[in-house]
Order: C-alpha cells, then sequence, then structure tokens
C-alpha cells in the first residue's frame, strides 16, 4: 500500500477503465476522487455502483460531466440526466436489482463465477442468460462482476491502510474493495497503526493499492 496525492492516484486510471463507486446516493462516495477525475478529464468510463446519486452530487458529477460510456446500477431515478443522456443514446445503462448487484459484485470479489437468483424470472430481466434448475426450482445465472478500480471512502485509516467506516459508508465500500484490480481509498482521517482496534478494521491493508493524503 503507497500513500500518494489526490493528483497521482486519479491519474492512475486511464480512459476507458471500469470504476466500482462506493456510496448510496452519494452517502460513502468519495468526492474528493470524483472531482478529481472531472478536473483530469478521465473519459470512456464504466461506472458499476447502485446508484448515479442526482446532478451535482457523487457519481452524478461524472454524468454532468458527460464522462461515462456505461453505467451498471440499481437505480437512476433520482439523476434527470442519467435518463437524458440514456434516452439519446449517449449512455448505455445496465439496471439490475439492488440485491442482485451487490451479490455479482461479492461473488467477483471471492473468486466465484456468478450467483444464482430467483430475481427476474418469468421477467424481461431473464432475457439472453442461463437458466438452471435446482431442487425443483429455476434460478437465473447471474455472472460476477469485477472492475479495473474500485473507488472507496472509509472514516478512518491507519497509515498501513487497514479501514474503517461510518454508517452508510459500510454499506457498498467493503464489498467493491474486494472486486477490483487496483483498490484507491480516500479517508476522512488517517490515525497511527494502532489507533484502530482489529475488531473495527473492516477493510484490511492487504486489499488496498493505495491510500489518498488529506490536504
Amino acid at each position: 500500500m503507497r500513500t500518494v496525492p489526490l493528483e497521482q492516484s486519479v491519474a492512475l486510471i486511464p480512459d476507458g477503465a471500469s470504476l466500482m463507486i462506493g456510496g448510496f446516493m452519494a452517502v460513502g462516495t468519495p468526492e474528493r476522487v470524483i472531482d478529481e477525475i472531472v478536473r483530469q478529464k478521465k473519459r470512456d468510463l464504466t461506472v458499476i455502483a447502485n446508484d448515479t446519486a442526482m446532478p451535482g452530487k457523487g457519481i452524478g458529477k461524472l454524468v454532468d460531466a458527460k464522462l461515462l460510456r456505461k453505467v451498471i446500477a440499481s437505480h437512476i431515478g433520482l439523476n434527470p440526466e442519467t435518463q437524458k443522456q440514456m434516452m439519446a443514446g449517449a449512455l448505455e445503462v445496465e439496471l439490475v436489482p439492488q440485491g442482485t448487484l451487490i451479490e455479482r459484485i461479492r461473488a467477483g470479489g471471492h473468486g466465484l463465477g456468478g450467483i444464482l437468483t430467483q430475481t427476474g424470472v418469468g421477467t424481461s430481466v431473464e432475457t439472453g442468460k442461463q437458466k438452471i434448475d435446482v431442487a425443483g426450482k429455476t434460478y437465473l445465472l447471474e455472472i460476477a462482476l469485477r472492475a479495473d478500480f474500485a473507488l472507496v471512502q472509509a472514516f478512518l485509516a491507519d497509515y498501513m491502510g487497514n479501514l474503517s467506516y461510518a454508517l452508510t459508508g459500510r454499506n457498498f465500500n467493503p464489498v467493491i474493495a474486494m472486486a477490483a484490480d487496483t483498490v484507491i481509498a480516500n479517508v476522512d482521517h488517517i490515525v497511527p497503526v494502532g489507533v484502530l482496534s482489529p475488531d473495527h478494521i473492516v477493510t484490511p491493508a492487504p486489499v488496498i493499492d493505495y491510500l489518498v493524503a488529506n490536504g
């Protein structure tokens, strides 16, 4: 794990990269990292996240700047700009039920090929997907998700890169941290090693590649 300046952390991300971004309606989203992506004008990005927040907040800033090629999310209803770009054919949107989405990411982080779920059976969601019968019930095979980068927001980190989260920030960040080739963590506070109790560490240091320095 290396501690790097904000600018350097985002410089690692090439145009066309796939990004998993934590947060729920921008709560628990690494805003500083997103602002720097906009400043550096990274383009043609694929974002995998729960939602696209709203205009001017969180992932919504990437939508506003027209930096995204594709979004895989469970909800875009509070961001009219996402809907506008989708309807115009400028942005590809893949909507995935929330539980299915997070389990596909979890599967990607744990080395699984996918998950079986009954969600979507008998609806348009099943189009093009493999069906598997188990114990007399029909399931859809949903393929695991991984990304080039995970952009994580945490409340505390120590100098080794162990992370602890606060409130809603714990919903998606720990899961996406397991499912990307490179993990960049932005934190509110960096503390000396030993301040974090082992019981409070949610994401262990070996998972983190880069910790964004404050300041």
